[in-house]
């Protein structure tokens, strides 16, 4: 799930205008990203800043990202997994939202703060080996030259492979036993090696260098739903959700992490028509293979299947808030995070 985009939050919100969120909760609710705020009215109004939550989080991620990932032998490789890791303009969507799930469910920031550390390793070590010559071939990433473009193809391919193994260590030696049972660290533990692996995010990147248009919307959901989906659930698994609840975390984050990715291809789409001409990847999107109207429509649906999944669990009150905003935040843009905080 890379969050990344290059389109500014003002024209994302022009644009997207033109989705209207045609599937209501089941109760009466009202979530928009339409400003920092997200004002949410079941029965009482209430005022919900998304920006503030989101920047929060990301200082305490970042802090404990550094202390995870210190310089030493061998010192080339530990700098390019610091390189990407840490670099400027990363949303740490991932870890957000794991730690987001996770105190849903009554659980402890503390508790949630390994394992989200952990996405991020994993996430970005995804992005070093998509943004290789031989896969995307994309010489930059998140506004900055990419990791293989500064450190050399050798370094970012021993980069990627030794930020998912770290990213399992540290969920293993630094999640406090006493706030997380070992049963719930072993699911947390076998979500992301399935994520990761090749029924996962392995599988799209497949599917998206081979597949054929055909495959889009299954690389939609292996390349770029899986991270979004490992992490809603991965929070469920730490704050003690129950199975049935895990099923609708599943659906949620995927469908938010699909939501992000047809959203850029609609805003990169609509760039490129107005002039903006920026270098064709590798693979295909929603936009190239069933246009611009068909994509927007499927980016209408996935907010709506978010939403429904979602509407479960407003037993929780106020918890659940944050889980609906990231939705209307992937649709609309409306505001950028700054991740130097």
């Amino acid at each position: 799930m890379a969050f990344t985009t290059a389109i500014s939050p003002p024209s994302a919100a022009r644009l997207l205008q033109r989705l209207p969120n045609r599937s209501p909760l089941s109760r009466p609710r009202t979530i928009r990203c339409a400003s920092p705020s997200i004002s949410v009215s079941p029965s009482q109004s209430m005022q919900f800043d998304l920006r503030s939550y989101w920047t929060t989080l990301i200082a305490d991620i970042n802090t404990k990202l550094d202390e995870a990932i210190p310089v030493k032998y061998p010192q080339r490789i530990y700098e390019a997994m610091r390189y990407s890791v840490l670099a400027k303009g990363a949303k740490r969507a991932p870890p957000v939202m794991c730690v987001a799930v996770c105190e849903l469910f009554g659980g402890h920031r503390l508790a949630a703060f390994p394992t989200a550390c952990a996405l991020e390793m994993v996430h970005a070590a995804s992005l070093i080996h998509d943004d290789l010559p031989c896969m995307d071939d994309d010489p930059s990433r998140r506004g900055q030259p990419s990791n293989h473009t500064v450190y050399g193809v050798d370094m970012a391919v021993l980069a990627g492979d030794a930020l998912f193994p770290l990213g399992f260590q540290h969920i293993v030696s630094h999640t406090p036993t006493h706030l997380v049972p070992e049963a719930q660290l072993i699911r947390v533990i076998a979500e992301i090696a399935r994520s990761v692996g090749s029924t996962g995010m392995a599988a799209g990147q497949f599917l998206d260098l081979e597949g054929g248009p055909n495959s889009i919307d299954l690389v939609e959901r292996k390349k770029f739903g899986e991270m979004a989906e490992c992490s809603a659930v991965c929070g469920g698994f730490l704050g003690g959700a129950a199975d049935d609840d895990i099923l609708r975390l599943r659906t949620y984050g995927r469908a938010v992490g699909m939501l992000y990715h047809v959203v850029d291809d609609v805003l990169k789409a609509k760039a490129k028509r107005e002039g903006d001409k920026e270098k064709k990847k590798k693979g295909s999107s929603y936009v190239d293979v069933y246009g611009m109207e068909k994509a927007m429509e499927v980016a209408e649906d996935l907010r709506g299947k978010a939403k429904r999944e979602l509407s479960a669990f407003d037993k929780y009150g106020d918890g659940v808030v944050p889980l609906y905003s990231f939705v209307d935040f992937a649709a609309d843009r409306s505001f950028t995070i700054d991740s130097s905080v």
